[in-house]
């Protein structure tokens, strides 16, 4: 957890130079649009399966009563 704090406090000083104030047309998606919707695909992913898991084990307690 202290790593993780470290890592947040640290990344400003790590970030590249601030914008430059040129604007650029955009002709695709960046990596970020990209890995933002991978993380969530993957989120939705993790909560659906831990939802299935806790409704068959309340239906199967459910069924033994």
């Amino acid at each position: 957890m202290r790593f993780a704090l470290a890592l947040l406090l640290a990344s400003p000083a790590l970030a590249d130079a601030p914008h430059s104030g040129v604007v650029h047309p955009r002709t695709a998606p960046e990596l970020s649009d990209l890995a933002l919707a991978a993380m969530a695909a993957a989120g939705i992913f993790v909560v659906r399966k831990a939802m299935r898991a806790r409704f068959a084990r309340k239906r199967a307690e459910a069924a033994k009563k």
